[in-house]
C-alpha cells in the first residue's frame, strides 16, 4: 500500500511499487485527465506536477513517492477551470484534438510558476511535450498569454 499526496488529499494506492504513477492515479484514483501517450516519456501526455516540477507519470514509479510529495494532476490545477494557462488555452483555442492538452498546460503552468514571463526560447526548451494535431504557436501564444494574466480585453 502506498500513500499519495494527490491534488491536496491523501490516497493510498494497493498496487505493486514499481507501478507506473500514471495508471496509479488513472486505475486507483479515478483521475483520468491525465493521458497515456507513448509509455516511454517521450510525448508528454502523462505530465503532472511532483512538488511543483513537471514529470512524466508513465515512467515514474511507485516506489518514487511518498505522501511527503505533492502530486498535482489536470483535476487538481485549478478547482474551476480558470488557471491562466486554462483560460488562454480556451480563449486562443489552442487545442485542436485535445489529447495531448492536459500533459500541456500541465507542462506550461508549470514553466510559468518557474519562469513568469518566459521568453519563446524558454518556450521551446521547457515544452518537449509532442502534439500530433502540430499546434505549437498557439501553445505558444496561450503561454504568453497566461503569462500576461490570461485574460484578454
Amino acid at each position: 500500500m502506498t500513500k499519495l499526496n494527490v491534488n491536496g488529499r491523501v490516497v493510498e494506492v494497493d498496487a505493486s511499487p514499481d507501478t507506473p504513477l500514471l495508471w496509479a492515479l488513472r486505475d486507483h484514483v479515478g483521475l483520468t485527465g491525465t493521458k497515456y501517450g507513448c509509455g516511454i516519456a517521450a510525448c508528454g501526455a502523462c505530465t503532472v506536477h511532483i512538488d511543483g516540477q513537471a514529470i512524466r507519470a508513465c515512467v515514474t514509479p511507485l516506489s518514487a513517492l511518498d505522501e511527503s510529495q505533492k502530486i498535482v494532476t489536470i483535476e487538481g490545477l485549478s478547482p474551476d477551470g480558470n488557471h491562466p494557462v486554462q483560460v488562454a488555452w480556451r480563449e486562443l483555442d489552442v487545442p485542436q484534438c485535445g489529447f495531448c492538452q492536459s500533459g500541456m498546460i500541465m507542462a506550461a503552468a508549470a514553466l510559468l510558476a518557474q519562469t513568469p514571463r518566459p521568453t519563446d526560447a524558454d518556450i521551446d526548451a521547457a515544452m518537449s511535450n509532442i502534439c500530433r494535431c502540430g499546434t505549437y504557436n498557439r501553445v505558444r501564444a496561450g503561454i504568453h498569454q497566461a503569462a500576461r494574466g490570461g485574460i484578454t480585453g
